[in-house]
């Protein structure tokens, strides 16, 4: 094997550490303005804090009110990837096993949610959840969230669950179980990378999304931690201290999240493809 250091390994290094500084750069800029007082901010918002201080994180706290923004955030999305993983995989198990015009039809129906964009339904939406009583409530969220993201979550499944042998869900109906009882006891838990994927991805979808908690709770008294940290930020006045700090705060969660997951990201999505 030839392990010889050459100029085309080296400028793949470069550009790989380029890539990487791109990417940290923003990380860098929000960690440090949320460690910094306002003097700071205004006077050196790109150098290093001195001293560090964590006031500003206190602050929006107490000011956005992030406890309660941060349950209304998490309610909303455990119970989004709830229905979404147990919508979403018992409808590919359906379309996954049944070689049918209706399940193939039925999976270009959940392709064709993928493709359109949301911005042409998002009137009707709204009106439908207005008519049905769901503006600022948490069920109103979590139906909207669970059918926009349901077509992805079923392609993902979809295609993971094609590239398992049917073997093991055959013995189980041999065995006697019903379709359900062998893809509860036996396909689901073949399902934990794919699952993991969908969680994460879904999750951070979910919990990183503006424009629909804005539209669907704004006012309510039940936003979510966006949509909190925006009122930091108004035509007038902005404390860029704040709005880092509580961007700081909003994304631990998620990132915590992540970091467990992380290991299923790549392996679920690329076995989903397979199929």
């Amino acid at each position: 094997m030839n392990t010889r250091y050459r100029p085309r390994t080296f400028l793949l290094e470069i550009v790989m550490v380029a890539a990487a500084v791109a990417f940290l750069f923003p990380v860098y800029v929000l960690v440090t303005l949320a460690l910094k007082d306002p003097g700071q901010v205004a006077n050196n918002p790109l150098g290093l804090p001195d001293p560090p201080g964590v006031q500003s994180f206190s602050a929006a706290w107490q000011q956005a009110s992030l406890g309660s923004s941060l349950l209304n955030s998490a309610i909303i999305t455990v119970v989004s990837i709830v229905a979404l993983v147990a919508l979403g995989s018992l409808a590919a198990y359906f379309l996954a096993r049944r070689a049918t015009r209706l399940s193939y039809g039925l999976y270009i129906l959940f392709l064709l949610g993928i493709i359109l964009p949301i911005q042409l339904g998002m009137i009707p939406l709204y009106q439908l959840v207005s008519d049905l009583e769901l503006i600022g409530t948490y069920q109103g969220m979590i139906l909207f969230y669970t059918g926009i993201q349901l077509p992805f979550t079923v392609f993902l499944y979809t295609g993971f669950i094609r590239s398992l042998p049917a073997d093991y869900a055959n013995a189980a109906l041999i065995d006697g179980a019903s379709h359900l009882q062998a893809f509860t006891r036996v396909v689901f838990p073949l399902l934990r990378p794919i699952t993991g994927t969908v969680l994460i991805l879904n999750a951070v979808h979910v919990w990183n999304d503006f424009f629909t908690p804005l539209l669907y709770l704004g006012g309510s008294g039940r936003e979510t931690v966006p949509v909190r940290v925006f009122a930091f930020v108004n035509e007038y006045t902005s404390d860029y201290g704040l709005v880092a700090a509580g961007l700081v705060l909003a994304a631990l969660p998620i990132l915590a999240v992540f970091l467990v997951l992380q290991r299923y990201v790549i392996r679920g999505f690329s076995s989903g493809l397979k199929g």
